[in-house]
């Protein structure tokens, strides 16, 4: 649960959306013109004088970019019931979104991609995988896996990625927007506990040039270069299908794309 959303209980809707328009950088003049709303109105929402309905809840919310959740604690927050519902992968409901999910991932062997949560926990991956996360200690592998953990820890990858410093720079920046942008606590604690592995020491030296940030990693097949994409569903109504993040490597040279299709 989000900072949002374990604070909800305690703290107003109309506080919570002050911290949200605050958090978005955003003063009352510009959300009112955003959503269409007088500033005036907008100053008695936030500070309790006027209790929003529900759609001015979701309107604030949809020009804020609130994640689904989170709209869901603002709405409790505010005396009405969640708006968006949340499904497991496994439910009848979410069948086509499991089965494309399937589909991309085996479309994109022999190349590695894995599924994400947004607390960075493994939810699927295809077999490529097992190739980047070999040698690491089977309590990392242990569901759930957080890949960012299994990424850095000592114990994991961090061993052999030859460029240990830029990426571990890389993936804590990635985490710094994502909790700039989602608010949760989470997400904070596993940054707190990425700092404290031996690999950040090395943050303050690596490279910072180049247009994106490969990784490189000596595996049993010999030594990989991928870079990463992300893809995530567009439109979500669920809040589980708006969590989810598709990543999918794809070998920077010809070495690496003749290990990865020799497996």
């Amino acid at each position: 649960m989000g900072a949002a959303a374990a604070g909800a209980a305690a703290e107003p809707v109309g506080a919570l959306l002050s911290s949200w328009r605050r958090r978005r950088r955003l003063t009352q003049l510009e959300l009112s013109l955003r959503a269409g709303v007088s500033t005036r109105h907008l100053s008695f929402i936030e500070t309790g004088r006027s209790l929003p309905t529900s759609d001015m809840i979701l309107l604030l919310s949809e020009q804020l970019d609130i994640p689904l959740r989170e709209r869901n604690a603002l709405l409790l927050a505010g005396g009405y019931a969640p708006a968006y519902p949340q499904h497991r992968l496994s439910d009848p409901p979410l069948a086509a979104v499991n089965d494309a999910i399937n589909r991309i991932l085996a479309a994109h062997a022999p190349y590695p991609a894995l599924v994400i949560d947004r607390h960075w926990d493994l939810v699927a991956a295809n077999a490529a995988v097992d190739l980047l996360t070999a040698g690491s200690a089977p309590h990392l592998l242990e569901p759930p896996v957080n890949v960012l953990r299994l990424s850095l820890h000592p114990d994991g990858m961090a061993s052999r990625i030859v460029n240990l410093g830029q990426w571990c720079a890389h993936v804590l920046e990635r985490l710094a927007r994502e909790i700039s942008g989602t608010a949760d606590a989470e997400l904070v604690r596993l940054r707190d506990e990425l700092t404290g592995y031996p690999a950040h020491d090395l943050v303050a030296g690596s490279d910072p040039t180049g247009l994106v940030v490969p990784l490189r990693i000596r595996t049993p097949a010999g030594e990989l270069s991928v870079l990463s994409t992300t893809t995530v569903f567009g439109t979500p109504r669920d809040v589980t299908v708006a969590e989810l993040a598709i990543e999918s490597f794809y070998p920077t040279d010809r070495s690496s794309a003749e290990i990865l299709r020799r497996r």
